[in-house]
C-alpha cells in the first residue's frame, strides 16, 4: 500500500510469510519504481564488509547463532527467525543454487522449533551447515569458512575477522603462527553500528535512485531457502514420528 503511494520502503526481514507475498511485493516495487530494502541487518555488520574482498572460492561454511531464550518472536520457527540472517550472508558469498537442503530441528520451550542444525550443498560444491538456537546457555554469533589455501573465522557480535593463509598466499603481510607456512591476519575493521550503516545505506539508495545493498529479490531468496528448510524439518520429524509441541 506504501509502494502504491509512492513510498519508498524498508521491510524488515523475513521479506514476506510466503513466495506468494514476495512476488507481489517486488511486482508493485517494480511497477511504481519504488525503492525497497530488506532488513537483513548483517550484511552492515563492519566485519562482513570487511571480509567481502577476501571471498574467493567459498567451499565450506560452518555457521553458529545461538541466542538465549526470550519470550519474543515465538510466532515462527527459529529459522524465520535467526537462521534467515545467516542465510542470506553465504548466499550472498557463494552465488550459487542451493542443490540439497537437510534439516533437523526441535520445538523445545515453544509451539515451534527452537533450536535447528542444516546442511545445504550448492551447484558450486560449497557445503554449509548452520546451526541456530534461541534456547542456549549463552549467545553467539559466528561464521567460518574455508577455501582454497585460506581459512576466515568471523564473530558478528566482536566485529572481528581473523583470516590464516597457507602456501603462496601468506607471502602477504601478517603475523606467523605456530606454523611458519601459516599467516594470520587480521583485516582492518571500520566499527560502525549495522543499524545505523543499514538506514544510511537505505536513504543513500533511496537519494539516488539506485539499487539497495539487500534487494527484495535477495530477500525472496532467503526467504526461500528459509521455507524450504523449514519443510525439511518438517518432513524429517514426519519420517521418525516426531510429535510436535
Amino acid at each position: 500500500m506504501l509502494m502504491q503511494r509512492g513510498v519508498d520502503v524498508l521491510i524488515e526481514k523475513p521479506l514476506a510469510l510466503s513466495l506468494n507475498e514476495a512476488d507481489q511485493l517486488i511486482q508493485t516495487a517494480r511497477r511504481h519504481r519504488r525503492i525497497a530494502q530488506v532488513g537483513h541487518l548483517e550484511r552492515f555488520n563492519p566485519a562482513v564488509r570487511a571480509i567481502l574482498p577476501l571471498i574467493t572460492q567459498p567451499m565450506f561454511f560452518e555457521v553458529h547463532r545461538l541466542s538465549i531464550f526470550t519470550p519474543r518472536s515465538l510466532d515462527v520457527d527459529v529459522v524465520l527467525d535467526l537462521m534467515i540472517h545467516d542465510l542470506d550472508i553465504v548466499l550472498s558469498f557463494v552465488s550459487s543454487a542451493v542443490k540439497e537442503i537437510r534439516a533437523v530441528g526441535l520445538p523445545i520451550l515453544s509451539g515451534k522449533v527452537d533450536i535447528a542444525n542444516v546442511r545445504i550443498e550448492f551447484d558450486s560444491g560449497c557445503v554449509a551447515n548452520f546451526t541456530a538456537s534461541r534456547v542456549s546457555t549463552e549467545r553467539v554469533r559466528k561464521l567460518r569458512f574455508f577455501q582454497p589455501q585460506q581459512y576466515v573465522s568471523l564473530d558478528y557480535s566482536r566485529q572481528d575477522v581473523l583470516v590464516f593463509t597457507i602456501g603462496d598466499n601468506a607471502k602477504s603481510p601478517g603475523t606467523p603462527s605456530v606454523n611458519p607456512q601459516i599467516k594470520v591476519a587480521k583485516p582492518p575493521v571500520t566499527a560502525e553500528e549495522p543499524l545505523y550503516a543499514e538506514l544510511k545505506s537505505f536513504l543513500n539508495a533511496v537519494r539516488q535512485r539506485s539499487r539497495p545493498v539487500v534487494s527484495l529479490e535477495d530477500g525472496r531468496r532467503a526467504l526461500a531457502t528459509a521455507l524450504d528448510i523449514v519443510s525439511a524439518i518438517q518432513e524429517h520429524g514426519r519420517k521418525i514420528n516426531l510429535a510436535r509441541a
